[in-house]
């Protein structure tokens, strides 16, 4: 059965949050729940599914800004983020929410993730990459079960860009040096999905992109 990704996109950040489910299953998975999860909820609503896991690339408000509600409607449903960015969940301050002027909260993590690990989120396999740089503890989820492969890939590599790395913990040598060590290896057809914007390829952006050019 193949894999299904809706994308829904969550103002103001224009923040790309996604939807994945099994085609004939009755559970998804969501990637970064922006600042409007009754869209997602209206989705799983309408496909008659159930949200069985919250996978947060990274802690910014914008990528986490839905996790209490979605939690709040689907109790059962554990939280997964990177070791290094645990503390975004809990901390306005961290998060960024505060600097905006408003103090976004999540529920703590269920679960802390490493590069090396394995999950398996509404039936499906997702492999963990770390690539920090534009946060201290981002991670990637490639679906490797999918042809050609895909990248859940956060704020790390945009179509023609990259996440910043001017937010507090960035860094962009450390940023270009994962991206090339994590990302480069793989099939040039593999599908990156972005936290903004649309998506690309990984052949495309090693051609095209400004930023990662040696």
């Amino acid at each position: 059965m193949g894999i299904q990704i809706l994308t829904i996109e969550s103002q103001p950040f224009a923040e790309n949050s996604y939807v994945v489910w099994r085609e004939g299953g009755t559970e998804a998975f969501v990637i970064d729940p922006g600042f409007e999860p009754d869209l997602i909820r209206e989705a799983l609503a309408e496909r008659g599914l159930t949200l069985t896991a919250i996978v947060c690339t990274h802690g910014h408000v914008d990528h986490i800004a839905g996790n209490a509600d979605l939690k709040q409607a689907f109790p059962d449903a554990p939280i997964f983020i990177g070791t290094g960015d645990a503390l975004f969940l809990t901390d306005a301050n961290v998060n960024m929410s505060a600097a905006f002027g408003f103090s976004v909260v999540s529920p703590p993590a269920d679960r802390l993730l490493n590069e090396g690990d394995t999950i398996t989120v509404a039936g499906i396999e997702l492999e963990v990459f770390d690539i920090p740089g534009h946060s201290p503890g981002h991670v990637v989820y490639l679906l490797r079960e999918m042809k050609p492969a895909v990248v859940l890939g956060g704020d790390v590599l945009f179509r023609g860009s990259v996440g910043r790395t001017d937010f507090p913990g960035g860094s962009f040598p450390t940023l270009k040096a994962n991206i090339t060590r994590v990302l480069w290896p793989l099939p040039p057809d593999t599908v990156v999905y972005p936290g903004h914007g649309p998506v690309t390829t990984i052949g495309h952006e090693k051609r095209m992109n400004p930023f990662l050019m040696d």
